[in-house]
């Protein structure tokens, strides 16, 4: 038996629900809206919608769908195989079988409808058979905020505590600081918070200090970029490999798109960016080149009257690209007239991938705001569009984006789906207000960030469930448990245990904010032996001993010796160098540990003289905001006798006196360019993000999407191939299996503090007593690398980990 499948009971014993990890994957299903709903459409509508409900079943859309007849649901949800709706419509008994007139469904519509049901029976977002006359507006309202409860002031809360009064529902109970810390570094930043941040913050009694914490994550930019650079790469379809990139049919954005965030571009200005585009931001625009024939409603200037239709409005123009939407009010000479404006040439209109002999005029949707002149060139014709779309009187553009950000903080939108925007919200005064202050705060996505974080809605505990929620009749209640994204799973692992990888894919250029080290001065100085050696080629080993009560945040060193050396820090190579006028640099941290700690310099002096070498080292370790140095001085140590090839004496030196100082000007340059560089190398350096990564197979099992779409939310739900990926895949077997290695290297003193670290790391708490027994049991008095390993699935696997709650 593995140790996995010993660690499994073990975590049980926890309460954590390891058999939700193992749900069953959602299969390949026939396309709904234009396969499936023309059959119910067809057979089943005139008895089964609105207020027609034959045997009181509705299917009109998805939650009377799912409510089933008088007789109970026509869907098994536990086994497919065995609904209702399959039997009816399958059944030789004229009695029973639906429809009851006619021949019923012939054998392709059976085989439609049934392979739909066995997938589950989704519906696509937002249909139904017959709409509700609701009409978003299109103007921005400010809505009158009611009375303040308490010292609940903020917007959001005066809102939405007079919505829940009105439910007459429960105020949802405060998130804890440990929590709230968690949840708003992922939701900001996509970190977590490091051991010392939470430890920090909850010493903190401070009123203001969620306030703060919010603000410092948006001040980090280069964090908030490449955060939130995933978010938007899904939404503009913007990747770093895949169709399109090899053949020249696809251009990336990343660079400006990177630059933009990190400026925090103001929102208007980039919609108008990319709705009208220049060279550097023109691949969201023209969309992807496909190669060989392609349908009606896959031509890039139609790629583009859908992307700017569902990115920037939240709707659904796919639909309208073939026909008249079944899901919405949209029209395909609408869908056409917003593909006129991007095209070269004049566009006839197709209607199921057949031509009606009749061109699309250029036009914009909500005409009431003014339209495109159809006459213009095509550039001058997107910079109208352009303007159009961030109108100040356009209240659709900043509710959608508003929305969309709700959605991603909370879990759900506002209005729900996020690209359904057709469909009302369950509080307009939520979703105006929002798109008003965006507005009136210049577009500033980053302050909507901050309005909701400063919530008491925000920062209050997230609902719980015990079966699906019924979405068409969603009253508020809190906020949604939402998953790790891929990319955030990826990097909580790469930060627990410090082993990100030094290079990235992004065509960017990345920008580090704040990144100043120390001020240092030239305090190192040249040391050797007092005595010559009687030959050329001399070597001499320099020691320094030192205490360490922790482990440092970081540790650099540079070093330059006239000719070679090597250093070994606690009997491991650290780094060596090989032409003295080229100072090397050389990282500490991992070679650390609690306690004793010995530097061993062993240099050799090269040229055809008997001499010793000359050597210099300058030491640097951060703990928390305060830096200690080390150089080489006369306190350190000098022997002829040397280690072997691991740093280690066979038998220990007696000959250890103190180094000879030399004069710091003997080779100026050299002294000069070792504080400068290790002044560089020391400025805060933040780790490699997934977000800059081309995605693996991991991240791909994880939800990261391939970008040929469009992509607004991500899956919630895990699926089998997730399941056995989390269980048993490679990438993660040997990101594990590193991150093990790594955190040995830290020399935790006891199993103890291991798991301790690993916990608050991983989930921004202590372990309890009993969890902490249990993960000493598991790790045993001398964790090896083996143990460590598993034990971090373990944390990994734990719903408490990847559910940001």
């Amino acid at each position: 038996m593995t140790f996995r499948n010993t660690i499994m009971p073990a975590f049980r014993l926890l309460g954590v629900p390891l058999a939700a990890l193992l749900a069953l994957p959602a299969s390949a299903e026939p396309d709904f809206v234009h396969e499936v709903a023309p059959i119910l459409k067809k057979h089943c509508a005139e008895c089964h919608t609105d207020m027609k409900k034959k045997g009181g079943l509705s299917i009109n859309n998805e939650e009377s769908f799912w409510q089933g007849a008088e007789s109970g649901p026509i869907i098994d949800k536990a086994h497919l195989e065995k609904s209702l709706m399959l039997e009816l419509i399958t059944t030789d008994d004229e009695d029973i079988r639906m429809p009851p007139k006619g021949k019923g469904l012939d054998e392709k519509e059976v085989a439609i409808v049934k392979a739909w049901v066995l997938a589950g029976a989704k519906w696509e977002p937002g249909f139904a058979f017959k709409q509700p006359a609701y009409e978003p507006p299109l103007k921005p309202r400010n809505p009158t905020l009611p009375v303040a409860v308490g010292t609940r002031t903020n917007p959001i809360d005066r809102i939405i505590d007079h919505y829940l009064a009105e439910k007459k529902q429960p105020t949802p109970a405060p998130l804890d600081d440990p929590a709230f810390l968690r949840r708003v570094h992922l939701d900001l930043t996509g970190m977590l918070p490091d051991a010392e941040v939470l430890a920090r913050f909850l010493a903190d009694k401070s009123a203001d200090k969620r306030a703060r914490v919010v603000d410092a994550l948006l001040a980090d930019k280069t964090a908030y970029a490449e955060h939130w650079l995933t978010f938007w790469n899904d939404l503009l379809r913007n990747d770093y490999a895949g169709t399109g990139y090899i053949d020249g049919g696809r251009k990336q954005i990343s660079g400006w798109l990177y630059q933009a965030l990190y400026d925090n571009m103001p929102y208007d200005e980039f919609v108008r960016s990319l709705v009208a585009p220049t060279k550097e931001n023109e691949g969201f625009a023209a969309g992807i080149k496909w190669r060989g024939s392609v349908s009606a409603a896959q031509i890039t200037p139609m790629q583009y009257a859908q992307s700017v239709g569902q990115t920037f409005l939240g709707i659904n123009m796919k639909c309208a690209s073939c026909h008249d939407s079944f899901v919405d009010r949209w029209k395909l000479s609408e869908a056409y007239g917003l593909a006129a404006i991007y095209s070269d040439e004049p566009l006839e209109m197709f209607r199921c991938d057949k031509p009606t002999g009749k061109p699309a005029v250029p036009g914009w949707l909500f005409p009431e705001l003014g339209n495109v002149d159809a006459k213009l060139p095509k550039a001058e014709r997107l910079k109208q569009l352009a303007a159009l779309i961030t109108h100040p009187q356009n209240g659709r553009t900043p509710r959608a984006i508003t929305n969309r950000l709700w959605q991603r903080l909370m879990g759900r939108g506002i209005v729900h789906p996020v690209d359904a925007m057709q469909s009302p919200p369950w509080s307009e005064d939520l979703l105006d207000y929002l798109g008003v202050h965006l507005v009136e705060n210049k577009h500033d996505l980053k302050k909507t960030l901050r309005l909701i974080c400063l919530s008491q809605a925000y920062q209050s505990k997230a609902e719980s469930f015990e079966e699906s929620p019924q979405e068409n009749s969603y009253v508020y209640r809190g906020p949604r448990p939402k998953r790790l994204t891929a990319e955030e799973f990826t990097d909580a692992i790469w930060q627990i245990c410090g082993t990100a990888p030094a290079k990235f894919d992004a065509p960017v250029k990345r920008l580090i904010a704040g990144s100043t080290g120390p001020a240092l001065t030239q305090k190192a100085s040249w040391v050797w032996a007092d005595s010559n050696p009687e030959k050329p080629g001399a070597k001499l080993v320099l020691r320094k001993r030192f205490k360490l009560a922790k482990v440092p945040d970081a540790a650099y060193a540079v070093a330059s010796v006239d000719n070679r050396f090597v250093l070994y820090v606690n009997g491991r190579k650290a780094g060596e160098g090989t032409d003295w006028q080229v100072p090397i640099s050389i990282l500490l941290k991992e070679h650390l540990v609690v306690g004793d700690n010995e530097l061993l310099l062993v240099s050799t002096n090269e040229g055809t003289t008997p001499n010793y070498a000359a050597a210099m080292l300058h030491a640097l370790m951060k703990q928390g905001d305060k830096w200690a140095e080390l150089v080489t001085d006369d306190s350190w140590e000098v022997s002829s006798t040397l280690p072997d090839s691991n740093g280690v004496f066979k038998t220990p030196p007696t000959d250890w006196r103190r180094a000879t100082v030399i004069p710091t000007d003997s080779w100026p340059a050299v002294s000069k360019a070792i504080p400068s560089q290790l002044t560089s190398i020391a400025s805060p350096q933040p780790m490699i993000r997934a977000a800059l990564l081309k995605s693996d197979l991991l991240m791909r099992t994880l939800g990261r999407p391939n970008r040929e779409q469009i992509v607004t939310t991500r899956p919630n739900d895990l699926t089998t191939l997730e399941a056995m990926d989390l269980n048993n895949g490679a990438i993660l077997d040997q990101r594990l299996g590193e991150g093990a290695k790594s955190l040995l290297r830290r020399n935790f003193p006891t199993s103890s503090e291991l798991a301790s670290f690993v916990w608050r790391s991983a989930l921004s708490r202590d372990p309890t007593a009993e969890e902490l027994q249990i993960a000493v049991s598991l790790l045993g008095p001398k964790p090896d690398a083996t143990t460590v390993q598993d034990f971090l699935w373990g944390i990994c696997m734990l719903p408490e980990f990847q559910i940001i709650r």
